[in-house]
């Protein structure tokens, strides 16, 4: 199966990290083209890598098959998060390597007209920007929380269950989280009607998500830690949020 798109949007990969599910987001590339390939940040884990260096040959796979699309003709786009912010020495130059570009931020046009704000979105979380030290306990904690819930969903697929993600739970389930992903949204979109923009794509909290605020559009691409999702623009512009299991897509317009 092939699809092809005016534009894809694919965050939170975090290569060098033992949690990336890098083989599904190469079985993605594979089966999915487009004109423009957006990477909306924390695709290289620099946090993880720093501490403890894991780079097996899917990691690499990775990053030779975006090589090969830009090579192709395709447009690509990296945005730098904050596991990637050594990158953002380089974004603030605004250089290009043929056809790829590494910045900090982006307005892209639909088809349709409409401007969308394109950033991975940790500037507007107070917890990443003003207390690092809380972040990276946070992160840690997630990590573990990854780890146990590999295990706890091979116990799960033995008795025939799907999937279950046990950290998005906690999210969901923890009020000052779930206080921290609301305010998050509102900044962006505070931001978007500042720049008098349509909406924003952005990524950073592992949350594929698109609706209607004040508006103004908030979609974020999610992650290819958990859900491997990615955000996809149709030729009519169009957007989706795609759930990639093995070869085949979940829609969810």
């Amino acid at each position: 199966m092939q699809n092809t798109y005016r534009t894809i949007w694919i965050s939170d990969v975090h290569l060098g990290s033992q949690n990336a599910k890098a083989e599904f987001l190469i079985d993605f590339l594979l089966h999915n083209h487009c004109e423009k390939l957006y990477l909306v940040g924390d695709i290289i884990d620099g946090w993880r890598l720093q501490s403890k260096f894991h780079w097996p040959d899917s990691h690499q796979n990775v990053v030779t098959q975006v090589l090969d699309i830009a090579r192709a003709g395709v447009e690509v786009i990296y945005l730098t998060g904050n596991h990637d912010d050594f990158l953002r020495r380089v974004s603030e130059y605004k250089l290009a390597f043929g056809n790829i570009k590494i910045l900090d931020e982006i307005v892209h046009e639909t088809v349709d007209g409409r401007k969308l704000l394109v950033i991975h979105g940790d500037k507007f979380d107070v917890v990443t920007r003003y207390h690092k030290w809380v972040s990276l306990l946070g992160d840690y904690i997630y990590g573990i929380l990854i780890w146990v819930n590999r295990y706890f969903n091979h116990v799960r697929k033995w008795f025939g269950y799907e999937y279950w993600s046990l950290s998005s739970y906690i999210k969901l389930k923890v009020k000052s989280a779930v206080n921290i992903i609301s305010n998050f949204e509102d900044s962006l979109v505070h931001e978007c009607e500042k720049q008098d923009l349509q909406g924003v794509v952005c990524g950073h909290i592992h949350k594929a998500e698109m609706k209607d605020m004040r508006g103004k559009l908030y979609c974020n691409s999610g992650d290819w830690v958990e859900s491997c999702t990615a955000l996809v623009e149709h030729g009519d512009g169009e957007l989706e949020i795609v759930h990639w299991v093995g070869s085949q897509k979940q829609g969810k317009k």
